[in-house]
């Protein structure tokens, strides 16, 4: 399979500074992983954008927007 990365990178909401995993979605979620965390896409815009990719911050996240 070829990464389609200039597609991925149409909806990626990566806002770190000159990450190089951007639009490499396959890339991204095995370093999250290895670091035990999520990659953006797991979190709402304002919750992406603290750069607190863990898990307990993913939870509160969806939390607060799903009304649980």
């Amino acid at each position: 399979m070829q990464c389609q990365k200039e597609k991925n990178l149409q909806s990626c909401p990566c806002t770190y500074p000159g990450c190089e995993k951007k639009g490499i979605c396959c890339e991204c979620v095995k370093h999250h992983r290895e670091k035990g965390a999520l990659p953006a896409c797991y979190f709402s815009e304002g919750a992406e954008k603290t750069y607190d990719r863990s898990t307990e911050n993913f939870i509160r996240d969806w939390e607060k927007y799903s009304g649980k």
